[in-house]
C-alpha cells in the first residue's frame, strides 16, 4: 500500500516539547535524573474547594452524560463574574463568553471561524508556537511582525502600519506576553485597539500570565473603550488556577464572534464533563489570599533561584519581566543557544528552553520555567553551579 498523510502534515513538525519529551525520558530511563525546568506546567494543585466539587459531583449518578458546548450557565455566570472582580470588565455571561478546552483549541476555532484560506495573520516573532503550526495546518498565510528586546518586546507600530495589511484578517497577541515576559499596558492595549480598528482586523489577545507574580493591577484588553467590537481575548486556567490538566479555558468577545466560534466549535466537540465545569465555576471565586499565595508567592522565591542560574551561566535578563518564566539573551562567546542549552542538559541534567523554538527572534535567547519545587530549583542551580564553575 502507499498512503501518504495529508499534504498539511508537511508543513508543521510534533509540538517541540513533545519531541524534546522522548529524549528527557530516554535520559531518565538511563539514570540521568534531568531536572526539567522547561514546560510552564504549574506543579502546585488548585484549590482544596475545586478539588472537593469535582469529586462531589463525580460521585453522582445524573453528571455523566454530554453537556452543551455553549457551558453551563454556572459556569458562564462565575466567567462574567471572575472578569467583574478582577478587571473591571462587563461581560454578558449568555451571549459575550464561550468556555473552552483550553486557549489551543480556542487557537483553532477562531481561526476557522474567521479566517478562509490564504487570509493573513500577523503572528508575534517571537511567539507561542502553537500560533503559528496552527495557521499552517489551516493554509492562512503568515505574517510575521517583529517583537524586539530594545522595544520592551512590544509591537513596532511604525513596521506595523508599513506592511501591506491587505487581506489580514487576525493579528495575534499575548500580553503579559511569553516567551519574553514583557509587560501589558494600558498604553500598548490602547495602541493594539487603534490599529485594529483602523485597518479592520480582529485582534485575539491571549491572557493567561496577568496573575503571575502580579500584586497590582490586573490588565485585560477590553478594559479599553470599543475593544469588545474588535478584539477576542482568551483567558486560561492553567497559569492563575494550577489546572494545566483540566483544559479549561473562555474567550470573551461581541455576541457576534461568539456566535460565529460556537458554529465551528460545537462541529467538534460535545462539551465538557458537568464536575469539571462546577469545578472551575468554584475555582473562579477562589479568595484573594489563594491568588497571592498561589501566584505571587509561590513564584517569588523561585524567580530568585532562576535569576541566580542564569546569571551563572553568563545570560543577561530584564529584572522587570513578569509571568512565570524568565528570558535571557545568552553571551556572545556561544555560536548558537543549542551549544548552551545541550551543555547545560548533557553537563549539568537540567533542561532548558532554547528560545529559537518561538521564533527567529528568540535565536539568541533561553527561557527558565518556574514550574518546579523550590528544592528541585535549588538542585538545578547547584548543578550548574559545579558544570560552570569548572
Amino acid at each position: 500500500m502507499n498512503i501518504q498523510p495529508a499534504n498539511r502534515i508537511a508543513s508543521v513538525s510534533e509540538y517541540y516539547f513533545s519531541r524534546k519529551g522522548k529524549e528527557i525520558a530516554r535520559l531518565n530511563a538511563e539514570g540521568k535524573d534531568i531536572i526539567s525546568l522547561a514546560i510552564g506546567s504549574p506543579d502546585m494543585p488548585p484549590s482544596k474547594e475545586t478539588i472537593e466539587t469535582l469529586c462531589n459531583v463525580a460521585q453522582q449518578d445524573n453528571t455523566h452524560g454530554y453537556q452543551p458546548t455553549v457551558g453551563i450557565p454556572e459556569l458562564r455566570q462565575a466567567m462574567a463574574r471572575f472578569y467583574k472582580r478582577w478587571y473591571d470588565v462587563d461581560l454578558d455571561p449568555k451571549t459575550e463568553i464561550q468556555p473552552l478546552i483550553g486557549s489551543k483549541e480556542g487557537i483553532l476555532h477562531v481561526t476557522l471561524a474567521l479566517c478562509n484560506p490564504g487570509d493573513k495573520v500577523l503572528v508575534p516573532n517571537p511567539g507561542y508556537p502553537t500560533y503559528t503550526a496552527l495557521n499552517r495546518l489551516l493554509g492562512t498565510e503568515i505574517v510575521n511582525y517583529d517583537l524586539l528586546e530594545e522595544n520592551g518586546w512590544q509591537p513596532d507600530f511604525d513596521q506595523l502600519e508599513a506592511m501591506d495589511l491587505s487581506d489580514v484578517k487576525i493579528m495575534w497577541t499575548n500580553y503579559p506576553h511569553m516567551p519574553t515576559g514583557g509587560r501589558a499596558t494600558r498604553q500598548l492595549y490602547q495602541k493594539i485597539v487603534d490599529f485594529a480598528r483602523r485597518h479592520n482586523i480582529v485582534v485575539v489577545n491571549d491572557n493567561p500570565y496577568s496573575f503571575i507574580l502580579n500584586e497590582g493591577e490586573h490588565l485585560s484588553i477590553l478594559q479599553v473603550p470599543g475593544a469588545k467590537e474588535c478584539c477576542i481575548e482568551f483567558n486560561s486556567m492553567s497559569k492563575s488556577h494550577n489546572m494545566p490538566g483540566w483544559r479549561v479555558g473562555l474567550l470573551a468577545t461581541n455576541a457576534t464572534f461568539v456566535e460565529w466560534i460556537l458554529r465551528v466549535k460545537s462541529n467538534i466537540d460535545s462539551g465538557t464533563f458537568r464536575g469539571l465545569q462546577l469545578a472551575a465555576a468554584k475555582a473562579y471565586d477562589n479568595s484573594d489570599e489563594w491568588h497571592l499565595q498561589a501566584n505571587v508567592k509561590t513564584y517569588q522565591n523561585r524567580r530568585r533561584i532562576a535569576e541566580a542560574i542564569m546569571t551563572r551561566i553568563g545570560c543577561k535578563f530584564d529584572p522587570q519581566q513578569t509571568g512565570m518564566f524568565l528570558w535571557g539573551r545568552i553571551p556572545d562567546s556561544y555560536n548558537d543557544v543549542e551549544e548552551l542549552t545541550k551543555k547545560v542538559l548533557h553537563e549539568a541534567r537540567v533542561f532548558i528552553t532554547p528560545g529559537f523554538i518561538f521564533g527567529s527572534n528568540g535565536k539568541r535567547y533561553v527561557r527558565i520555567s518556574l514550574c518546579a519545587k523550590d528544592e528541585k530549583m535549588e538542585e538545578a542551580l547547584k548543578r550548574i553551579e559545579a558544570v560552570f564553575n569548572s
